[in-house]
């Protein structure tokens, strides 16, 4: 992807190298934090079994990256992921310039969520946020939250190499910003249980990546994309898959437990967007087949 590799965003909110959130992992910490958001469907958790299973940082997938957590490590990670910095900036403000046009299209105005960058765990209006559930958006206060250590995960135990697949995931999260100016999250909220192949939930994150799709168009059309990059968003949408992640965790797959679609369901609406480059197109709610 063709980006300015020094731009900076006034929407960004840097807290690496900051101390981790410290607020517990009880009933007030992390036990509050997860269930918000496996209630609002949002992050990359999904819920297996009645457990809760986490699929980056090496939670269960060998070898995770343990850099961000050495003392003067940090430090070196913070200055090493510097290019990264800059690039996701530059996702964040070219992506929300997307959807102010959109918006501005429909006689209505689009405000901006902010993106946090963290190490490990960070304070947010959901609760206290933990680099294990993966980048996430949080309602409560507008914000997505990643830890860069999350698109080394992607890369090397997922699979999912390239630039675009890290814009996909940024253009994914704040298709859930999206979805909350419009209204869509609190309607799916007030559903209660919404789990399940055909479930709101699954429902509310293939047009999520339906939306990122709708950004990826734009780029297609202002010459930014390079050869590879939309089979490098593909491959991210497919790798985090429902049913990817539950085979390579137990094994097995089961439907009735998926929040966020299967890895063909994901690449589908993801291109669906690409394709029609519309709000529309991507009501997934409507949709008889996923």
């Amino acid at each position: 992807m063709r980006f300015d590799d020094e731009h900076e965003s006034p929407d960004l909110i840097d807290r690496r190298g900051e101390e981790p959130a410290q607020a517990g992992m009880g009933l007030g910490g992390l036990l509050f934090f997860i269930p918000q958001l496996l209630r609002m469907r949002y992050g990359w958790v999904i819920l297996l079994g009645g457990a809760i299973l986490y699929f980056a940082r090496g939670a269960l997938l060998p070898g995770g990256s343990q850099a961000l957590h050495d003392g003067t490590g940090t430090q070196q990670s913070a200055q090493a992921e510097t290019p990264e910095v800059h690039f996701v900036a530059f996702v964040l403000d070219d992506v929300q310039a997307s959807w102010e046009k959109q918006f501005a299209a429909n006689g209505a105005a689009y405000r901006h969520a902010k993106l946090v960058l963290y190490t490990d765990s960070t304070r947010t209006g959901c609760g206290n946020g933990d680099a294990a559930t993966g980048p996430f958006y949080c309602p409560e206060d507008e914000h997505v939250y990643i830890d860069l250590g999350f698109f080394r995960e992607l890369s090397d135990k997922l699979g999912a190499k390239g630039q675009f697949a890290q814009a996909y995931v940024i253009a994914h999260e704040l298709g859930h910003h999206v979805q909350k100016l419009l209204g869509t999250s609190e309607k799916v909220e007030a559903m209660g249980n919404t789990k399940g192949a055909t479930g709101a939930s699954v429902r509310l994150e293939l047009q999520a990546d339906c939306y990122a799709g709708i950004w990826a168009r734009s780029t297609e059309q202002r010459d930014l994309l390079e050869a590879g990059d939309i089979d490098s968003a593909l491959g991210a949408a497919a790798a985090v898959g429902d049913d990817r992640l539950q085979r390579a965790a137990t094994g097995t797959v089961s439907p009735e437990s998926w929040t966020h679609g299967s890895a063909a369901e994901r690449t589908r609406w993801f291109r669906k967007g690409l394709e029609s480059g519309t709000i529309p197109a991507c009501d997934t709610f409507a949709a008889t087949a996923l």
